[in-house]
Parts: C-alpha cells; structure tokens; sequence
C-alpha cells in the first residue's frame, strides 16, 4: 500500500495543510521532506527507519555527508536539500533578529541560538552583539573546544565588543551531550566576563545554553 491509498486526512502532506505543521510527527515531517519511499517503504516507512538508525531527528539533521550517505534511499541531492532547508531557517530566524527593531523576544532569540549550536558535536561559545537600541549588530562563534569544554577569555570577548561598538551582548554555548543545566564552570565564566565588559559600560543580558533543551540565565534569575 502507498502513501495515496491511506485516507486523506492520514497523508502527511494534507494532513499539514489542513491541521498546521505542528500536527505532524517528525517521521511526517520527515517524509514530506524525503517525497517518496524506497521498493517496499513508503516515505513514512523509510523516515521512521531513518529516526530509528541516526536516534531522532536532531542527530539525523546533524549528520555528516558520509553517515547521511550511506542511509537507504539517501544520496547526496537529499544531503544537499537538507543543508539548503536547514540554512533557509537559520537565515530565517536571524532575519526576525534584524528587522531594525529591538530586540523583544527571548523566545526568537533562543530559537536562533538554538538553530545556530545545538548540532555542533564539540563545545562552541558564541557572543550575540547587541547596540545600544538592542538591535542586533552581529552573532559571532568565538571560542571551540572538545566535547567537554571551551577555553573563553574574557580579554577576546571585550576586544570584539569594543571593534562591534557593542552597548550590550548575550552569551551563547552548546552543551553536546544534550543537558543544558548550567554548570559551575558556566556560572563563574559568565561573572567574570560581566565583570569585564561592566569595565568597559558594555551590559550582559542573558547567556543561554543549548542542549536538547535552552536554558536561559537571565530566566534562572543567574544574571
């Protein structure tokens, strides 16, 4: 049986159109995205295999070229189709950054900082620029490290601030094991880079962790 012999309101594709995206799983989603099946799979079949092997749809998006390759019913066109979507939506989210209006939504900026380091497999501390209307003036990735920190030097994140004439910044890092409780070392790198930039009249509005969920600081009540 195929996907056009289930009823109407079972197809993925109508299914979104007549309920909203949201209504669908990610094996849906994910089969609207693949467009047709495999001998012997529908899309649906091949995309809740594809969930199964890679151990959800974060690791699947996160894919390299080589482990996204080598997936039944997967090639390179599929690859690039996927990067393609995944930068529309970063581009997408950065835009509703940009518009030239203050910044006024903790939910949009935690999607794009989300969008922007929850794939990385290693540690990455970035810095939202901000001026002094909260518009944002830049997202800068600054410092990696291995799958277990990053070394962040409090004289670099001054430095670019100052070269961006920064009024104020958000801090932004990824926890690559998924959990995005704040740890020690987090709280005391972010006094110390307060601190730095209070030097200089330069605020710090939030630093936010992202994992298989987004912890903000400034929520926490830790800023």
């Amino acid at each position: 049986m195929t996907i056009h012999d289930w009823p109407v309101d079972e197809r993925p594709r109508e299914k979104l159109l007549s309920r909203g995206a949201d209504a669908l799983s990610d094996a849906e989603l994910l089969a609207i995205f693949l467009r047709t099946g495999v001998t012997g799979f529908t899309a649906v079949d091949l995309a809740r295999e594809l969930l199964v092997n890679f151990g959800g749809l974060k690791h699947l998006l996160a894919a390299s070229e080589t482990e996204f390759c080598k997936q039944h019913g997967l090639g390179r066109a599929k690859y690039a189709q996927l990067q393609a979507v995944l930068e529309m939506a970063r581009r997408h989210l950065l835009e509703n950054l940009q518009r030239g209006d203050a910044l006024c939504s903790p939910q949009d900026t935690q999607r794009y900082l989300s969008s922007q380091l929850q794939s990385c497999a290693q540690e990455v501390f970035a810095c939202l620029f901000l001026d002094n209307r909260n518009r944002v003036i830049s997202f800068d990735k600054m410092f990696y490290g291995t799958i277990d920190g990053a070394s962040v030097y409090p004289r670099e994140v001054v430095k670019q601030a100052l070269k961006k004439n920064a009024a104020a910044v958000i801090f932004a890092h990824n926890h690559p094991s998924g959990i995005a409780e704040p740890s020690g070392a987090d709280e005391h790198i972010t006094r110390k880079l307060k601190e730095a930039l209070a030097l200089v009249d330069i605020r710090v509005l939030d630093h936010v962790i992202v994992g298989d969920t987004v912890v903000s600081f400034a929520e926490r009540g830790l800023i």
